[in-house]
Formats: C-alpha cells, structure tokens, sequence
C-alpha cells in the first residue's frame, strides 16, 4: 500500500469505525477528487478498510452489530463511488461482457461487489447480482445476457458444495468461469477439485486474468465433473441438525458451561452448527486442513470472547463420540484435537 492510500485508509477506517456515513462517502469523495486513483482507491483504500473490519471483530475489539453497520456503510461508499464510473450500456464500447454473483448461501458480497466495480472501472460491462443467488437462478440470468464468463465468489468453505453445483451449471450453459473467495483456499486448490476454468486470489488479479483473454476452458479437455459427496458427506449433512443438538445437550449436562453468559451461550451453539458443517465441507474436498484450520481459527475467536478454554475440546470430544459409522470424520477430528 502506498502512502497515499494508507493516509485515505486510516480516514476512512475512523469514519467506518464511528459508523458516519457523511464522513466515509467524504474522505472517498475526496481521494479521487485528490487525484487516487478509483482502482486503488477500491483496492487499497475501501478493500483495506474492510478486512480490518473482520479483523477486529474476530478479536472482539468489535461486537456482532458493529461489524454489521461498518460493512454497511462500505458498501454504501461502493454504491456512492459507483456513481463516479461511466456507464456500460452499449456493449460495443466495452470489452466484453462478465456475471459476477456469490454463491447460493453466500451472505458476504462485498468480495463479488468489489470485483463488480474494478472491472467496471477496466471497461467492462458489468451484471452483479449480489448474495447468495440460487444456482437455477444464475443460469436462467446467463442465459438472458450471455455473459463472456462467470465470476462466483464464496467466502466460507461450507458453501463449496454449492460453488461446485453452480460451476459445473455455468460450465454446461457454455460458459467459463472463474472462482475468488477464502472459501477455495489460500493457494485456490479448492477451485481446480471443483472444475472452475480458473481461481484468482483477489480483484485486482482476477481483473488482470480476464483482461487477458478469454478464458481456458476445462471442460474443453474432456474432463468430466468429479462426484465429491461420498456417503459420509451425504450422511452427515443429513444428520447435521440432530448432531449440534446433541452436542449443546450433553455440554449443558456437564460443568464446562458454568458461569457462562446468555451471549456466550448462544455464541458456542453458533460456533458447535458452523463447526459440523466445516466438517462436513472436509469431507466433500477431503483435506483434513480445511477443518483443522477453522477449529484453530474458532480456538482463537473463543478466546477473544473469554469463552472457558476448556470448552472448545469438550465440543470436539462429543463431536467424536457421535461419530461412530464415520471413520473419515473421526479421523479429522482426531487430528484437530491433536494440533491444538
């Protein structure tokens, strides 16, 4: 980040932080009209702001309502700042045509909104159509605009099984696609097991990768679509709601909830659901990282939240005793409980 941009960052995080709208539209109003660029002032500057935001809620130096309000106010300097890009309505003075949308189930669409406004700023014609968009949907809308290529992001790895269904729905309506998001992994290896015709780690390099021509196509090889959902996967996803119910019962049976506050109550029952289907997502890639990495990035949230640290294995000892039948799953969860 420059110096320029970190100056217009930390102007904006204040305002982001002290929830003042009029504030945070003014210091983007006034980067561009200083001469910032609106891709850096969308990359380094709003972008920047943002993961701050999810930062500082994980360690709890902001409350759940918090987080909400500042991402609503970054998406409203996204919606403000869009009104200083030219328009694209005449597909002739663009370079071409491109989707972008976030995965069924998807909430966090400021990543897809993000790259929405870069590549209207690179020149193209752009259909954003937000969260959490229903597969059948996505492909009734492609086939009305006939975009050059899909752009799908996800943030949380419990929605690849849906990014796979909606990759390989764009992929069968004739159209390439690209992936983004934490969900597919720091390097993108999610997105490859998936079938997507190619992965970018951010905005600014997926605008690059689509810049540069049209994009290889993998189903072009003759690859067909992999069948991930094995029987533990479709098992377990059957049983998810009766297994974090069991869980919280047998924790409230025992001394590990004691002194606990109401919000801490429901902040562990929240924490045990998403838990299950983090496990349920290893197991549809297989990778046992993918759940080793969120119990340690749950260990950590716990902690910001002075929730007991003797919670969070009790969690993972009932997890392992209503497993049996899921000799994959019970290996995952062995394997976090000894990297903690």
């Amino acid at each position: 980040m420059t110096g320029e941009a970190e100056q217009w960052t930390e102007a904006l995080w204040a305002a982001a932080r002290a929830g003042d709208e009029h504030a945070a539209t003014g210091v983007a109003m006034a980067a561009l009209d200083a001469g910032l660029p609106m891709e850096t002032l969308l990359l380094d500057v709003v972008a920047a702001v943002q993961a701050r935001v999810g930062h500082e809620w994980a360690a709890n130096h902001l409350s759940v309502a918090q987080e909400h309000s500042a991402t609503a106010l970054n998406e409203r300097v996204l919606s403000a700042l869009a009104h200083r890009l030219p328009r694209r309505d005449d597909p002739a003075a663009s370079r071409g045509r491109i989707m972008v949308a976030c995965i069924d189930g998807e909430w966090h669409a400021f990543p897809a909104r993000l790259l929405a406004e870069v590549l209207q700023v690179r020149g193209w014609q752009v259909d954003y159509l937000g969260a959490q968009v229903p597969t059948p949907h996505l492909v009734a809308h492609l086939h009305l605009t006939n975009p050059d290529a899909v752009a799908l992001s996800s943030s949380l790895a419990i929605r690849l099984p849906a990014a796979h269904t909606a990759i390989t729905a764009c992929q069968a309506a004739g159209k390439p696609v690209v992936v983004g998001g934490a969900a597919f992994g720091p390097d993108g290896r999610y997105a490859r097991l998936l079938g997507a015709d190619a992965w970018a780690p951010d905005a600014r390099a997926a605008a690059d990768l689509l810049a540069a021509g049209p994009l290889p196509r993998r189903t072009a090889s003759g690859e067909e679509p992999r069948l991930l959902a094995d029987r533990e996967y479709t098992e377990l996803t059957r049983s998810a709601g009766d297994l974090v119910g069991g869980i919280i019962e047998e924790l409230g049976r025992g001394p590990e909830l004691a002194g606990c506050t109401e919000q801490q109550l429901w902040q562990l029952a929240e924490e045990v659901a998403y838990l299950v289907d983090f496990l349920r997502a290893a197991l549809y890639v297989d990778d046992p990282e993918l759940f080793s990495a969120f119990v340690g990035w749950m260990r950590s949230v716990l902690t910001a939240r002075d929730i007991p640290p003797a919670l969070l294995p009790a969690v993972l000892e009932a997890l392992s005793g209503r497993l049996g039948g899921f000799p994959r799953a019970l290996g995952m969860v062995a394997g976090a409980r000894g990297s903690g």
